[in-house]
Protein backbone atom coordinates (compact mmCIF):
# COMPACT_ATOMS: atom_id res chain seq x y z
CA UNK A 1 0.00 0.00 0.00
CA UNK A 2 2.96 2.26 0.65
CA UNK A 3 4.54 1.66 -2.46
CA UNK A 4 1.24 2.38 -4.46
CA UNK A 5 1.38 5.78 -2.57
CA UNK A 6 4.77 6.36 -3.54
CA UNK A 7 3.68 5.51 -7.33
CA UNK A 8 0.93 7.99 -7.17
CA UNK A 9 2.76 10.94 -5.25
CA UNK A 10 5.34 10.58 -7.91
CA UNK A 11 3.12 10.46 -11.50
CA UNK A 12 1.18 13.48 -9.67
CA UNK A 13 4.60 15.52 -9.43
CA UNK A 14 5.95 14.20 -12.74
CA UNK A 15 2.34 15.62 -14.01
CA UNK A 16 2.40 18.96 -11.85
CA UNK A 17 6.24 19.60 -13.10
CA UNK A 18 5.11 18.49 -17.04
CA UNK A 19 2.21 21.29 -16.68
CA UNK A 20 4.12 23.76 -15.59
CA UNK A 21 7.17 23.20 -18.08
CA UNK A 22 4.28 23.77 -20.49
CA UNK A 23 2.50 27.02 -19.21
CA UNK A 24 6.09 28.71 -18.26
CA UNK A 25 7.67 27.95 -21.76
CA UNK A 26 5.90 30.95 -23.64
CA UNK A 27 6.40 33.34 -21.02
CA UNK A 28 10.22 32.44 -21.23
CA UNK A 29 10.33 33.58 -24.75
CA UNK A 30 8.29 36.60 -23.79
CA UNK A 31 11.70 38.36 -23.16
CA UNK A 32 12.96 37.45 -26.71
CA UNK A 33 9.77 38.45 -28.40
CA UNK A 34 9.91 41.61 -26.31
CA UNK A 35 13.38 42.35 -28.14
CA UNK A 36 12.59 41.67 -31.56
CA UNK A 37 9.66 44.03 -31.20
CA UNK A 38 11.58 46.81 -29.83
CA UNK A 39 14.22 46.37 -32.79
CA UNK A 40 11.39 46.46 -35.58
CA UNK A 41 11.61 49.65 -37.61
CA UNK A 42 9.41 52.51 -35.73
CA UNK A 43 6.83 53.65 -37.61
CA UNK A 44 6.46 56.70 -35.30
CA UNK A 45 6.93 59.64 -37.19
CA UNK A 46 10.37 61.33 -36.23
CA UNK A 47 11.66 57.61 -35.70
CA UNK A 48 14.88 58.38 -38.36
CA UNK A 49 17.36 60.64 -36.09
CA UNK A 50 20.43 63.19 -37.50
CA UNK A 51 24.16 62.43 -35.92
CA UNK A 52 22.63 64.51 -32.79
CA UNK A 53 20.03 61.99 -32.14
CA UNK A 54 17.53 64.80 -32.95
CA UNK A 55 14.36 63.22 -35.13
CA UNK A 56 14.27 64.57 -38.52
CA UNK A 57 11.65 66.80 -39.07
CA UNK A 58 10.02 68.65 -42.51
CA UNK A 59 8.28 71.90 -42.15
CA UNK A 60 5.05 71.98 -44.26
CA UNK A 61 3.62 76.12 -44.63
CA UNK A 62 0.13 76.29 -46.38
CA UNK A 63 -0.15 79.24 -48.28
CA UNK A 64 -4.17 78.77 -48.84
CA UNK A 65 -6.32 80.86 -46.84
CA UNK A 66 -8.65 77.58 -46.65
CA UNK A 67 -7.85 75.64 -43.67
CA UNK A 68 -8.58 72.22 -45.07
CA UNK A 69 -8.56 73.25 -48.77
CA UNK A 70 -6.63 71.73 -51.53
CA UNK A 71 -3.51 72.86 -50.62
CA UNK A 72 -3.88 71.60 -46.94
CA UNK A 73 -4.61 68.14 -49.12
CA UNK A 74 -1.47 68.08 -51.22
CA UNK A 75 0.61 68.57 -48.02
CA UNK A 76 -0.79 65.89 -45.85
CA UNK A 77 -0.54 63.81 -48.85
CA UNK A 78 3.16 64.27 -48.35
CA UNK A 79 3.09 64.13 -44.89
CA UNK A 80 1.77 60.94 -44.71
CA UNK A 81 4.51 59.18 -47.04
CA UNK A 82 7.27 60.96 -44.86
CA UNK A 83 5.63 59.61 -41.50
CA UNK A 84 6.26 56.21 -43.57
CA UNK A 85 9.39 57.13 -44.32
CA UNK A 86 10.15 57.61 -40.39
CA UNK A 87 9.93 61.34 -40.86
CA UNK A 88 8.19 63.66 -38.68
CA UNK A 89 6.76 66.96 -40.08
CA UNK A 90 5.21 70.05 -38.84
CA UNK A 91 2.11 72.08 -40.36
CA UNK A 92 2.49 76.28 -40.81
CA UNK A 93 -1.00 77.45 -41.36
CA UNK A 94 -0.93 80.60 -43.32
CA UNK A 95 -4.87 81.54 -43.42
CA UNK A 96 -6.08 84.52 -43.70
CA UNK A 97 -3.10 86.56 -41.68
CA UNK A 98 -1.41 89.40 -42.95
CA UNK A 99 2.62 89.23 -43.74
CA UNK A 100 4.40 92.13 -44.39
CA UNK A 101 6.75 92.39 -47.52
CA UNK A 102 10.77 92.61 -47.55
CA UNK A 103 11.46 96.55 -47.89
CA UNK A 104 15.50 95.63 -48.62
CA UNK A 105 16.56 97.74 -45.42
CA UNK A 106 19.58 94.87 -44.83
CA UNK A 107 18.52 94.96 -41.17
CA UNK A 108 18.41 91.18 -41.00
CA UNK A 109 22.44 90.81 -42.39
CA UNK A 110 23.29 93.25 -39.43
CA UNK A 111 20.86 91.45 -36.55
CA UNK A 112 20.17 87.66 -38.67
CA UNK A 113 16.49 88.27 -38.14
CA UNK A 114 13.87 90.57 -39.81
CA UNK A 115 13.01 93.94 -38.33
CA UNK A 116 9.56 93.00 -38.54
CA UNK A 117 8.83 91.00 -35.77
CA UNK A 118 5.32 90.43 -36.61
CA UNK A 119 3.95 86.89 -35.54
CA UNK A 120 4.02 84.90 -38.47
CA UNK A 121 6.99 85.39 -39.12
CA UNK A 122 8.64 84.47 -36.30
CA UNK A 123 6.69 80.93 -35.65
CA UNK A 124 8.17 80.39 -39.38
CA UNK A 125 11.62 81.21 -38.34
CA UNK A 126 11.40 79.37 -34.88
CA UNK A 127 9.69 76.29 -36.78
CA UNK A 128 12.72 76.48 -39.57
CA UNK A 129 15.24 76.73 -36.91
CA UNK A 130 13.94 73.08 -35.47
CA UNK A 131 13.26 71.81 -38.83
CA UNK A 132 15.23 69.85 -41.55
CA UNK A 133 14.01 70.53 -44.68
CA UNK A 134 10.28 72.79 -45.78
CA UNK A 135 7.60 72.01 -48.32
CA UNK A 136 5.64 75.43 -49.23
CA UNK A 137 2.41 74.86 -51.11
CA UNK A 138 0.02 77.25 -52.64
CA UNK A 139 -2.78 77.75 -54.53
CA UNK A 140 -2.97 79.98 -57.81
CA UNK A 141 -3.97 83.01 -57.87
CA UNK A 142 -3.97 84.64 -61.48
CA UNK A 143 -0.88 82.40 -62.27
CA UNK A 144 0.66 83.31 -58.89
CA UNK A 145 1.15 82.29 -55.33
CA UNK A 146 -0.36 83.75 -52.32
CA UNK A 147 1.25 86.81 -52.06
CA UNK A 148 1.31 86.24 -48.06
CA UNK A 149 3.20 82.92 -48.67
CA UNK A 150 5.36 84.67 -51.27
CA UNK A 151 6.62 87.62 -48.95
CA UNK A 152 6.85 85.30 -46.31
CA UNK A 153 9.36 82.58 -47.96
CA UNK A 154 11.07 85.87 -49.14
CA UNK A 155 11.68 87.75 -45.46
CA UNK A 156 12.58 84.35 -44.16
CA UNK A 157 15.25 83.24 -46.80
CA UNK A 158 16.96 86.86 -46.78
CA UNK A 159 16.74 86.61 -42.59
CA UNK A 160 17.67 82.81 -41.81
CA UNK A 161 19.52 82.15 -45.13
CA UNK A 162 22.66 80.49 -43.06
CA UNK A 163 19.62 78.68 -41.44
CA UNK A 164 18.73 77.27 -44.55
CA UNK A 165 21.20 76.29 -46.52
CA UNK A 166 22.02 72.80 -46.65
CA UNK A 167 18.26 71.95 -46.32
CA UNK A 168 16.24 70.07 -48.58
CA UNK A 169 13.20 72.61 -50.02
CA UNK A 170 10.22 71.47 -52.34
CA UNK A 171 7.27 73.44 -53.84
CA UNK A 172 3.80 72.45 -54.70
CA UNK A 173 1.22 74.32 -56.94
CA UNK A 174 -2.94 73.41 -56.33
CA UNK A 175 -4.90 74.97 -59.73
CA UNK A 176 -8.13 74.53 -60.84
CA UNK A 177 -6.56 74.54 -64.39
CA UNK A 178 -3.71 76.62 -65.72
CA UNK A 179 -0.34 78.74 -64.29
CA UNK A 180 0.79 75.94 -61.33
CA UNK A 181 3.53 75.92 -63.53
CA UNK A 182 4.33 79.55 -63.00
CA UNK A 183 3.34 79.62 -58.89
CA UNK A 184 5.74 75.88 -58.88
CA UNK A 185 8.60 77.93 -60.62
CA UNK A 186 8.02 81.21 -58.76
CA UNK A 187 8.06 79.44 -55.06
CA UNK A 188 11.03 77.27 -55.46
CA UNK A 189 13.36 80.25 -56.63
CA UNK A 190 14.30 81.50 -53.26
CA UNK A 191 15.13 78.61 -52.18
CA UNK A 192 17.69 78.15 -55.34
CA UNK A 193 19.75 80.71 -53.79
CA UNK A 194 20.12 79.41 -51.10
CA UNK A 195 21.98 76.09 -51.77
CA UNK A 196 19.12 74.50 -50.99
CA UNK A 197 18.87 70.91 -52.66
CA UNK A 198 15.72 71.02 -54.75
CA UNK A 199 13.28 67.96 -54.25
CA UNK A 200 11.61 66.69 -57.37
CA UNK A 201 9.05 63.98 -58.43
CA UNK A 202 8.12 61.72 -61.20
CA UNK A 203 6.05 65.14 -62.68
CA UNK A 204 6.25 68.98 -61.12
CA UNK A 205 4.62 69.05 -57.90
CA UNK A 206 1.54 70.15 -59.02
CA UNK A 207 -2.85 69.04 -57.93
CA UNK A 208 -5.68 69.51 -59.66
CA UNK A 209 -8.87 70.71 -57.85
CA UNK A 210 -10.86 74.03 -57.48
CA UNK A 211 -13.71 73.39 -54.64
CA UNK A 212 -12.77 71.49 -51.10
CA UNK A 213 -11.94 68.16 -51.14
CA UNK A 214 -11.73 67.92 -55.04
CA UNK A 215 -7.47 67.80 -55.32
CA UNK A 216 -8.60 63.78 -53.34
CA UNK A 217 -9.75 62.66 -57.11
CA UNK A 218 -6.45 63.65 -58.27
CA UNK A 219 -4.87 60.30 -58.58
CA UNK A 220 -1.93 61.49 -59.95
CA UNK A 221 -1.70 64.59 -58.44
CA UNK A 222 -1.49 62.62 -55.21
CA UNK A 223 0.91 60.01 -56.47
CA UNK A 224 3.20 63.01 -57.21
CA UNK A 225 3.21 64.37 -53.82
CA UNK A 226 3.91 60.56 -52.59
CA UNK A 227 6.73 60.48 -54.64
CA UNK A 228 8.17 63.81 -53.88
CA UNK A 229 7.81 62.95 -50.23
CA UNK A 230 9.65 59.58 -50.56
CA UNK A 231 12.74 61.48 -52.93
CA UNK A 232 12.73 64.09 -49.66
CA UNK A 233 13.16 60.88 -47.52
CA UNK A 234 15.53 59.42 -49.50
CA UNK A 235 17.80 62.78 -49.45
CA UNK A 236 17.24 63.79 -45.59
CA UNK A 237 18.48 60.13 -44.76
CA UNK A 238 21.77 60.46 -47.40
CA UNK A 239 22.13 64.11 -46.36
CA UNK A 240 22.36 62.95 -42.71
CA UNK A 241 24.33 59.55 -42.63
CA UNK A 242 27.17 61.77 -44.15
CA UNK A 243 28.49 64.78 -41.96
CA UNK A 244 30.41 66.35 -44.39
CA UNK A 245 28.60 69.32 -46.43
CA UNK A 246 29.69 70.70 -50.47
CA UNK A 247 33.10 73.11 -49.78
CA UNK A 248 32.19 76.32 -51.20
CA UNK A 249 33.79 79.43 -51.74
CA UNK A 250 33.85 81.87 -48.48
CA UNK A 251 32.94 85.27 -50.75
CA UNK A 252 30.43 85.39 -52.16
CA UNK A 253 30.60 87.71 -54.83
CA UNK A 254 28.00 90.04 -55.70
CA UNK A 255 28.03 91.78 -59.73
CA UNK A 256 26.28 95.12 -60.27
CA UNK A 257 26.21 95.57 -64.00
CA UNK A 258 25.09 99.25 -63.67
CA UNK A 259 27.66 101.16 -62.15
Amino acid sequence: MRKLLVIAVSIFTLVACTSKTETTEPKEENPTQISQEQNKPSQEAGCIKDSTGKGLKVLLINGSPRKNGNTYLALMEAAKQLEQNGIASELLQIGTEPAQGCIACNHCKKTGRCVFEDDLYNRAYNLMSECDAIIVGSPTYYGQPNGTLLCLIQRLCYSASNLMQNKPAAAVAVCRRGGATAVYQTLLMPFQMLNMPIVTSQYWNIVYGRDEGEAALDEEGLQTMRTMANNMAWMLKKIHNDTETPIREKEHKVTNFIK
